[in-house]
């Protein structure tokens, strides 16, 4: 049987339908408080007929504050307050004016009498009506400042994107040149079959690309994937010289991270370790647990940092900045990325971050 889950919606949602409910359940309240106490302190039935009368007006009249408070939301602070006071006490003179008329004639009072009917009902409107006013502009100064913040959010997520996408984007046209200068290399050597295979590698590494969003995150088992289908390519190229090794522990397969994000360090290793050599190197890439996080570890069995002038870090000239940038986007202080060079040879890049899930990620969501 499927369960059909509600989710509640936020009171402020619809503005408009919030106004319509508080303005109601308000009035209502303030009716009932007001015919309950006086019914407490004895008096007659007939008594409810002029709050009834003075909780209408007071109902229509803020409904004609809004209208004006709406306007005037949109001035100088100097101007909303000075003309909103006067909006208040224009209403609540009229109210009072009501209210001292409707008691005065049910109960036929003197002219003296009257005159105090008025002032204490322009008191108690005056405060009434006050208290509304304060309650308007608090509700709308929240709104304004949670639409702002949503706004802002919003903006700091576009960017976040746009980001993440710039960044991926540098990664790609470095691989691609290569691999179409070796592909037209094959091709003048009428090398057709080869071409045609690489090609046709080069082509499904591309339809990778293309379906995932550059801003999009990925299991470790599919990064690892996509990482063996680059390396078939890269294979064409150097054949026996280019020795891969993968050993990812099953317990962070599924552990999520950006789309794409080791291609780089094995294409460092790549150039700088297999290419320069005659025997090649071995390139191998690694993943454990390390507490709750995990630990991603490229290493190479190249020169390293003590063998020629060459510096991996600055290798392809957005390499591990890259790298960083994009592991600071997805996870903020909670990774890090370090290199390692060792003294008779080899390059490492340790990378740690948080072990993330797909399941983890859709409960925080």
């Amino acid at each position: 049987m499927a369960v059909i889950s509600i989710r509640p919606k936020p009171f402020f949602e619809d503005k408009n339908r919030a106004f319509w409910n508080l303005q109601s359940l308000g009035w209502l309240g303030a009716l009932t408080l007001r015919g309950l106490s006086g019914i407490a302190n004895g008096q007659p039935i007939s008594f409810l007929v002029p709050v009834l009368i003075s909780t209408v007006t007071g109902y229509s009249l803020t409904l004609l504050m809004a209208v004006i408070f709406r306007e005037l939301v949109k001035q100088r602070p100097l101007v909303t307050w000075g003309v909103s006071i006067l909006v208040v006490l224009m209403a609540a003179g009229m109210s009072a004016f009501i209210d001292a008329w409707v008691f005065s004639t049910q109960n036929r009072t003197s002219d003296t009498a009257g005159l105090q009917l008025f002032l204490g009902a322009f008191y108690l409107t005056f405060t009434l009506l006050g208290a509304w006013s304060a309650l308007y502009y608090a509700i709308n100064f929240f709104l304004t400042i949670e639409e702002q913040a949503n706004q802002l959010e919003h903006l700091e997520n576009q960017a976040s994107s746009a980001q993440l996408a710039m960044l991926r984007y540098q990664l790609n046209p470095h691989f691609l040149f290569n691999t179409l200068n070796s592909i037209s290399t094959l091709v003048l050597l009428k090398q057709t079959e080869r071409a045609n295979a690489m090609l046709s590698r080069l082509s499904s590494f591309l339809r990778y690309t293309l379906i995932n969003e550059p801003t999009a995150q990925v299991t470790l088992a599919q990064e690892v994937e996509t990482l063996k289908l680059y390396l078939e390519i890269e294979k064409m190229r150097f054949e026996d010289r280019l020795r891969t090794v993968f050993d990812i522990d099953p317990a962070v397969a599924r552990a999520r991270l950006p789309s794409l994000l080791l291609q780089p360090l094995v294409e460092n290793a790549i150039k700088y370790a297999v290419t320069p050599r005659e025997e090649g190197a071995d390139i191998s890439v690694t993943a454990q647990p390390a507490g709750e996080n995990v630990r991603i570890i490229v290493s190479d069995t190249g020169p390293g940092l003590h063998d020629g002038d060459f510096d991996p870090i600055l290798s392809t000239g957005v390499g591990l900045a890259n790298i960083r940038d994009r592991l600071f986007q997805a996870f903020g202080e909670r990774q890090s990325l370090e290199t390692r060079s060792m003294p008779g040879g080899g390059f490492s890049v340790i990378i740690e971050m948080p072990h993330v899930t797909e399941e983890q990620t859709k409960v925080a969501a």
